[in-house]
């Protein structure tokens, strides 16, 4: 047996610091009148806390999993199954075919920006051409975590590294109500990959990188990439069993390959090459299939130019306008191949000898 090393974490919140966190949530004046009422819900906080009570409910996993017996979270079992039903669907030739736009900028109008994105404007553009084709779109705006209450991607806890086992699919980290990390939009994020037979990313640079939020949610889909869907072979998160299973031999499952993907990367001074480039090997390493030269772009609109003045830039630039309608349009062109087994894929008989 493989011993995990430990020496990092250091001690758990005294009460008085729990205290000054908890109640940094209630500083507006407003509260006060329900201090009462705070000072009990505080309690049961750090009774969660100090007791590391994660999860809210639990069922036996049953006969489908390893350990029957073994005590599921009840909110993990039902994004499961939601995705297996995704995933029917998707398989389903008689479904429409469906992409999945993601506008990956931070940026919207219902806050502290004050004005809608270029990458929304643009998604727009691409949503437009894909359902004049009677193509399903969803939109994915990642904005949403801005300018929604208590809304969250919670950050990748890097299970994967301890063990691929241990990297659940669908992630299996959250909620921890111990922590109140709660209000996890992954689940439903990961049902909208899985139902998609084309994605498309369309995102900004943001100091020659993804946004916060996409690059939140890219991390959080590395269990798509290898991903456990079984948490009771390794009793949810025992970290000495899931090295044992993955030196066993782990056969490191793509749960989302096979889909078509495009990307339309923009920036205004540096950064869109590298970025694009970053997407495109992400994607091509989860299985995910590329639709072409002219489906995966970067550009650069308004170089060097006012941010003041950006979108106005943009309402001039009808190549660039017109380049994101021709990656909507391989994309869609990418997915009715794939769909019909027409699009040639001269490797996709091959094992790698690295599956990792």
């Amino acid at each position: 047996m493989v011993k995990p090393r430990k020496g990092q974490f250091g001690d758990m919140l005294s009460r008085e610091e729990f205290h000054s966190r908890f109640q940094g949530s209630f500083g507006h004046p407003s509260f006060m009148q329900v201090q009462d009422a705070l000072i009990k819900v505080e309690e049961v906080a750090w009774d969660n806390y100090i007791n590391e009570h994660k999860l809210a409910r639990t069922q036996k996993a049953g006969p489908e999993f390893a350990d029957p017996e073994y005590d599921l979270s009840v909110e993990w079992k039902e994004t499961r199954d939601k995705l297996i039903e995704a995933e029917i669907r998707q398989k389903d030739r008689n479904t429409r075919s469906r992409i999945l736009l993601i506008c990956g900028a931070d940026r919207n109008d219902g806050t502290c920006p004050g004005e809608i994105s270029k990458t929304f404007r643009l998604t727009q553009i691409v949503r437009e051409v894909l359902e004049a084709e009677s193509i399903d779109v969803d939109v994915l705006d990642l904005s949403r975590l801005i300018s929604d209450y208590d809304w969250h991607i919670h950050p990748c806890k890097g299970c994967v590294s301890t063990a691929m086992p241990l990297c659940h699919w669908p992630c299996s980290c959250y909620p921890n109500h111990a922590l109140r990390q709660t209000n996890d939009w992954m689940g439903e994020i990961y049902e909208r990959w899985v139902a998609a037979h084309g994605i498309i990313i369309l995102t900004p640079v943001y100091w020659y990188q993804s946004p916060s939020a996409l690059k939140l949610m890219i991390d959080r889909l590395v269990c798509a990439d290898g991903g456990n869907p079984d948490p009771t072979t390794t009793s949810g998160k025992d970290a000495e069993k899931a090295k044992a299973l993955e030196l066993k031999g782990w056969s490191y499952p793509k749960h989302l390959a096979g889909r078509a993907y495009g990307l339309v990367v923009h920036g205004d001074v540096a950064g869109a090459e590298g970025s694009r480039r970053a997407l495109s090997d992400w994607l091509d390493w989860m299985g995910l299939v590329d639709s072409g030269p002219l489906s995966r772009i970067e550009r650069y609109i308004g170089y060097y130019d006012s941010y003041a003045l950006s979108h106005e830039t943009l309402d001039r630039d009808l190549a660039v306008q017109e380049e994101v309608r021709n990656v909507a349009r391989a994309v869609m062109q990418a997915v009715g191949e794939l769909r019909e087994n027409r699009l040639s894929r001269p490797d996709a008989s091959l094992q790698s000898p690295r599956p990792k």
